[in-house]
């Protein structure tokens, strides 16, 4: 079983770029008869007709290419015959419009790398897009498409939590490029985790409508015809529909749209402070928990909004704003979808049974110690790797574990002794030569003592846990 980014990969030739025949056409709209709402559950059991027909105008297909360079030959142009030197290489994906004035939400792996993004509307009109935003952490990406005065239709995002497992939805994209295409289903579940970057900060719509490739960025609508979810990856041996397809949540997609259109170039996410692992039957029975529920507090970060909050190690949190928390996933996306200066109501359990109400107010992580960035040379293991000091506001940009810090971490690994001494980026450097080392500058002036003897015994921390190596240079 694995989970399958829902991108249509295409290749074509340096020379097609330029050729409009090669660029694929959204089926034209067809005719719809006028028809009101359902009304009645009856009629919604006749025909979607009336939701398509709200929805689908405001979803659109979206092309991104790059030109991918590649080393001359010479041995054409002794023959004159000038080999290709280039390809363009291509992806094909869905998006959804949601301001009238062209800002438009899709998935950030369908524009990853485009230098070239079209979107072709559903009346097969096609416009060049500026990428606003991007955000790795929730994989979306929003752009902007100019039609002067012209509004567009739209999507409204219906960020509330009034979803239930069962309810019916419609997933509306472009699978395999065929063009715009509905399938319906129910929502198979929420607050799944279940995500194929890691990200412990992700938080699904489950659903069984199908959804195959090329529907990246495509809408998931409720009965109202509104927004509830972009539709994202599936999980499948096959690679297609297999009935368990996952939908970044409209809450989540609101606040990256509005960090786009307000000239933001990063999501700001508030900051618990705390070190959270979810409970399990085994820690349920350990605390003296009846059944397994909510999130368990295994660290605070001194200062941070959590402690500043009466948040303690061993407390379980059962609930944010009053809506139940089950695990870590749930617990992150409850907190990173409020804007920051907002205030929310934690249910937690303490230690001795009892349960209280705290109030904890939406921070940013903080940036200290500064990041320091350097990259390291000379003879020493360290040469060409660039490092850090690392913060929780970068371990939150970087998507790592900020109770790793304080300490150096290595993000990038260039040319020099640092390959060849297998450093890789997210290693933790903690100790040189018996030198603890709690910053960049401890990491500098230890690369130059050992410099002076050329042996080194360097210690890090790598997935978790340490690891020693002995050099000589």
């Amino acid at each position: 079983m694995r989970a399958v980014r829902l991108l249509l990969p295409a290749l074509v030739l340096l020379a097609a770029c330029t050729d409009p025949a090669s660029r694929s056409e959204a089926q034209p709209a067809l005719a719809q008869p006028t028809r009101s709402p359902p009304e009645t559950a009856a009629d919604m059991k006749t025909s979607f007709a009336p939701v398509v027909k709200k929805a689908a105008p405001a979803v659109v297909n979206i092309s991104a290419r790059r030109i991918v360079r590649r080393q001359a030959d010479p041995f054409w142009d002794l023959f004159g015959l000038g080999a290709p030197r280039g390809r363009v290489e291509g992806s094909l994906g869905s998006g959804v419009i949601v301001r009238a004035d062209g800002v438009i939400v899709t998935n950030n792996h369908v524009v990853a790398g485009g230098q070239e993004i079209i979107v072709a509307l559903a009346d097969r009109r096609e416009f060049p897009a500026k990428l606003l935003l991007a955000d790795e952490r929730t994989d979306l990406a929003v752009l902007q498409i100019d039609l002067g005065e012209e509004r567009l239709p739209v999507l409204a995002i219906d960020d509330s939590t009034d979803a239930e497992v069962g309810d019916l939805v419609l997933a509306i994209g472009n699978p395999f490029g065929v063009g715009q295409t509905v399938t319906n289903g129910i929502i198979s579940a929420l607050n799944r985790t279940a995500d194929p970057s890691g990200d412990a900060a992700a938080s699904y719509i489950q659903t069984d409508a199908a959804i195959n490739p090329g529907n990246s960025g495509g809408a998931l609508v409720d009965m109202d015809g509104d927004l509830i979810g972009i539709n994202s990856f599936i999980v499948s041996r096959s690679g297609t529909s297999s009935g368990v397809g996952f939908a970044m949540p409209a809450a989540m997609v609101k606040r990256v749209v509005e960090t786009a259109v307000g000239g933001g170039q990063r999501v700001e996410r508030p900051w618990l402070g705390a070190r959270t692992q979810t409970v399990t039957a085994e820690i349920a029975r350990s605390i003296g928990m009846s059944a397994p529920q909510g999130v368990l507090v295994a660290d605070i970060w001194p200062g941070a909004a959590a402690a500043r909050a009466g948040l303690r190690q061993g407390d379980v949190i059962l609930s944010v704003d009053d809506q139940a928390v089950s695990d870590v996933g749930g617990l992150n996306y409850a907190v990173g979808t409020r804007r920051l200066g907002e205030t929310l109501r934690l249910g937690v359990r303490r230690e001795n049974g009892t349960t209280a109400t705290l109030n904890l107010r939406a921070e940013a992580p903080p940036a200290t110690p500064a990041r320091d960035e350097q990259v390291l040379s000379g003879r020493n293991p360290f040469d060409g790797a660039t490092v850090v000091n690392l913060s929780p506001a970068l371990a939150d940009e970087l998507g790592v574990d900020p109770f790793q810090g304080p300490g150096v971490m290595v993000i990038r690994v260039g040319r020099g002794f640092s390959m060849n001494a297998g450093l890789r980026p997210g290693d933790m450097i903690r100790s040189v030569n018996g030198r603890e080392i709690r910053n960049v500058r401890d990491l500098t002036a230890a690369a130059a003592a050992g410099a002076e003897t050329g042996a080194w015994q360097v210690t890090i921390q790598r997935n978790g846990q340490p690891v020693t190596a002995n050099f000589r240079l």
